[in-house]
């Protein structure tokens, strides 16, 4: 079987999809259409804003190497702590380190620079940590008034 598209993480680890034309995406990320029936079937590979770029009906069809690639980053990616609280953090310029509370408990990570912050959606957050683990805020207008506070000094 040939695939249609090839993949590879540039310096900033971020998956970098070449396909079959030629053409070039940074940051591309796996999204699994059936994450709990079928979470090997059916992921597709999209952009930041959600345009997809490339199709995969069954993971273990790729090839080796474009198959360890697409599960560690999705394996990163679904590791995601919900933010309830954030805490403190050590300087409103960046890097800082943040001190959150989170639906798996307490916690610190460093915040590298503002374009970690991601919206998703109207009222949700991304946020990336330097060790590429995703926090998610699902509302940020339902945080704490001292935690918004924080949070309103980084959008």
């Amino acid at each position: 079987m040939s695939t249609q598209f090839q993949l590879s993480r540039n310096a900033f680890q971020q998956l970098v999809l070449i396909d079959a034309d030629g053409a070039e995406y940074v940051d591309v990320r796996p999204v699994r259409a059936f994450p709990i029936q079928s979470p090997d079937e059916g992921i597709s590979l999209v952009r930041e804003n959600g345009e997809e770029l490339a199709w995969v009906d069954k993971l273990a069809d790729l090839p080796a190497t474009l198959r360890v690639l697409i599960s560690e980053e999705l394996e990163g990616r679904e590791f995601m702590p919900v933010i309830a609280t954030i805490t403190s953090v050590t300087s409103f310029a960046t890097p800082c380190t943040w001190q959150v509370e989170t639906d798996r408990g307490s916690t610190a990570f460093v915040l590298k620079g503002d374009e970690d912050i991601r919206r998703v959606g109207k009222d949700s957050l991304l946020i990336s940590d330097n060790h590429g683990i995703h926090f998610l805020i699902r509302d940020m207008y339902a945080l704490d008034k001292h935690s918004r506070k924080i949070l309103d000094r980084f959008l």
